[in-house]
């Protein structure tokens, strides 16, 4: 069992900015999940979706992804279920709203090597704005997306960070069901 790292302080945080949280992915995995990138706190850590309050991890137990609810240290334990995550763009931040469009577009083509190398079944953005602005597609709507990266699927879901206002916990539930059965379904 994987222990949970202390709560970071201050100076751990403001520190957090020169940090990087390494690609938890393998070859083959049904669902490769990408955030925007990784926040002080998940940098402080060194795991995904590592604040308090963020919603990733509940909606991925509420929708049937995990078999418990998992915490962030215990991301490793996505792969043997098949599923990996990644952030669009490495540079961590306090918010998202920090990074500019051409980091964004940047990390859509690192995303598109990282792809073409361990090949999942589904990418799974999370983030739909950050999707909009990587690919160019500033019409795109939740859900399966008509673009593909080679053989794999592209998915557009809201930002599960707890400064997401738009999405509640329920909404996030929904949509990442919706993605869950599409990938179980053509496996």
């Amino acid at each position: 069992m994987t222990v949970a790292p202390p709560k970071p302080s201050k100076a751990d945080l403001a520190a957090a900015v020169h940090k990087v949280v390494p690609d938890l992915v393998a070859p083959g995995l049904t669902v490769l999940f990408c955030g925007i990138n990784p926040g002080l706190y998940t940098a402080a850590i060194g795991h995904h979706f590592g604040r308090p309050g963020n919603r990733f991890w509940p909606a991925l137990y509420g929708a049937g992804f995990t078999p418990r609810l998992f915490a962030p240290w215990e991301e490793a334990d996505l792969l043997p279920l098949g599923y990996g995550i990644t952030n669009m763009v490495a540079r961590t931040t306090a918010t998202a709203a920090e990074l500019s469009a051409d980091e964004i577009v940047a990390g859509g083509e690192r995303l598109r090597a990282l792809v073409a190398r361990v090949r999942p079944r589904v990418v799974a953005f999370l983030g739909i704005g950050a999707y909009r602005t990587a690919f160019r597609a500033p019409k795109a709507a939740l859900g399966l997306q008509p673009e593909t990266l080679g053989d794999t699927a592209l998915w557009a879901l809201p930002s599960p960070s707890g400064l997401n206002a738009n999405h509640s916990l329920s909404d996030l539930i929904a949509l990442l069901a919706e993605l869950r059965t599409w990938a179980t379904s053509t496996s």
